[in-house]
């Protein structure tokens, strides 16, 4: 009996699929996670997935210039920064299960058969691949024991790369017609030379998924403007979607302005009706209008710089590469009543004079984000000694903490020839070394998914800053890196002055450093990544005093 009510709760399970049309970057993402929200709101039970279809087994190896943002996953999956939107907006930690790429779809494939899991039988690309896509949906929907789980697939039809997962949606759409839901998001371009929107692109994508052996059932508009009534029935006609199934998007002020705009065409309740799934209650979204509403009334405003060197992508600014930790500044701005303005600065430019230091004193406050290898490090340790003895609030992060413990040690500490191994291997004082369970990684090219990754946990130091932001002396924070904090030199730097205010359970590791609020306003650096917890509706407390103290200092 239990058996079978396990049986028919699966069979209930529904499914929606989101792909891509005419051209990427237009907000699958975001409409994804808005779509989440809108049903959770309803009270269903809700979990989102992303399928990449490039070869990489994960993210973790990828130029951030090229791909965006690493997403850590609490356990310790390097993601696409899709899983980042995903919590966010369904304010939700979510498991690795529910990412996938197609060299993990591979790998898992090829990893059964040579364990002689499929019986000896040929394992080819179709069925296989789609099966074993098929398998990790389903296990990622009974793992959350979800209602409805979202499955964003990479790319736009019509894509050689990610046609197996088309192929996948039409297995599933054949096994359980009922169950399933397909959202196409398409962009319809407003040429300026012609000055009308046009709809032929999006009818090409509708065709050519319709090729494939799967039909959108909605179709989201992406538009620099709202979508008018006779391109809407268009639309309809020659992509076989009833006329209320085809959405408006247009550009809107913030992303999260997205799930309410979703919820004005009545989307969720289409959702729910082409499912067969209990319409509910018109979904609360009162906390998250609230929290939309707060971010576009500021009392007042603070400017924050934020230094990195992966901002250039040819002619143009990729803020992408840093999206978690912008938008961790962004929700707690907003708590505060405070409208953000961050500038994105090279620290390239400190090196080659682009920029002088002293510019740094136009910002409430800086803040230098994770990264790896040597270029433009001159540039940011320049910074941190500036914003030191100028006592501008500071906030390092990763990459940003084991620079400040740099600086602090070559400066003041007086440790001539400091560096980190990361730099100069050979340094005479490696202060930050690389840990020793990598050594030997490195030394193999072992590179792929092997730093310290994912969720641990760390105690914090009673009555210093850190200690005060979390309001608790235990937390547990996202990791991904191989360097840290060498012992040999954390008591002379403390007789210096540094204090390190939080550290692994067993003291080893340090995961905070701080100097006292009588020395310095707020100049805080943490080995971990808080910007992977930050939430719209939960601001990371880390930031929120960060955000405080530089619009106090100002």
């Amino acid at each position: 009996m239990a058996t079978q009510k396990r049986q028919k709760k699966a069979k209930s399970r529904k499914y929606i699929f989101v792909v891509g049309g005419v051209m990427s970057g237009v907000g699958k993402g975001v409409a994804t996670s808005s779509i989440a929200t809108i049903l959770k709101a309803r009270g269903l039970r809700v979990t989102a997935m992303k399928i990449d279809p490039y070869v990489n087994v994960d993210a973790g190896t990828m130029n951030p210039t090229e791909h965006g943002e690493v997403f850590v996953l609490q356990g310790g999956l390097e993601t696409d920064q899709d899983m980042g939107n995903y919590e966010r907006f369904l304010n939700t930690d979510i498991p690795d299960l529910n990412y996938m790429t197609t060299g993990s779809v591979y790998q898992s494939v090829i990893r059964k058969e040579r364990n002689l899991e499929y019986g000896g039988r040929n394992v080819q690309v179709v069925p296989d691949i789609p099966l074993e896509a098929i398998r990790r949906i389903k296990k990622a929907a009974e793992h959350a024991d979800a209602d409805v789980t979202l499955i964003e697939i990479g790319g736009t039809v019509g894509e050689y790369e990610n046609i197996l997962f088309i192929e996948a949606v039409r297995m599933m759409r054949s096994e359980y017609p009922g169950d399933i839901a397909v959202v196409m998001v398409s962009y319809l371009p407003v040429p300026g030379s012609i000055g009308e929107m046009k709809t032929k692109p999006t009818q090409h994508a509708a065709r050519t998924l319709n090729t494939t052996g799967v039909t959108a059932d909605f179709i989201l508009a992406r538009a620099p403007v709202a979508l008018d009534k006779k391109r809407k029935e268009k639309i309809a006609l020659f992509c076989n979607v009833q006329p209320e199934n085809v959405i408006s998007a247009p550009d809107v002020e913030s992303v999260y302005d997205v799930p309410v705009n979703f919820e004005k065409h009545k989307l969720s309740e289409r959702l729910c009706k082409k499912l067969g799934l209990p319409c509910k209650k018109a979904g609360d979204l009162v906390a998250w209008k609230n929290f939309v509403r707060r971010s576009k009334k500021g009392a007042g405003t603070v400017k924050i710089a934020m230094v990195g060197k992966y901002f250039n992508s040819g002619e143009f600014v990729l803020s992408d590469v840093y999206l978690s930790v912008i938008e961790a500044l962004k929700y707690s701005a907003y708590m505060l009543g405070l409208s953000p303005e961050i500038h994105y600065v090279s620290s390239v430019d400190f090196e080659n004079g682009t920029k002088q230091l002293s510019e740094l004193k136009d910002y409430d406050g800086v803040l230098i984000p994770g990264g790896f290898g040597t270029t433009g490090i001159a540039g940011k340790l320049k910074v941190i000694g500036y914003v030191r003895k100028q006592r501008i609030p500071y906030f390092g992060i990763c990459y940003g903490m084991q620079l400040a413990v740099l600086e602090y040690a070559t400066n003041v500490a007086r440790l001539k020839d400091a560096s980190t191994a990361e730099i100069n291997p050979a340094a005479r004082h490696l202060v930050i070394d690389v840990m020793p369970d990598q050594k030997e990684k490195i030394a193999q090219n072992d590179m792929g998914g092997t730093m310290r990754l994912g969720e641990y946990p760390a105690t914090l130091k009673r009555g210093s800053i850190a200690a005060r932001a979390y309001k608790a002396e235990k937390i547990s924070e996202r990791h991904r890196h191989r360097y840290e904090v060498n012992n040999e030199y954390r008591e002379r730097l403390e007789e210096k002055g540094l204090v390190f205010s939080g550290t692994s359970p067993n003291g080893k590791l340090v995961e905070i450093m701080e100097l006292p609020q009588e020395v310095h306003p707020f100049f805080v650096g943490v080995q971990f990544h808080p910007e992977f917890h930050a939430r719209p509706l939960d601001p990371h407390p880390l930031f929120t005093a960060f955000v405080k103290a530089a619009y106090e200092k100002k």
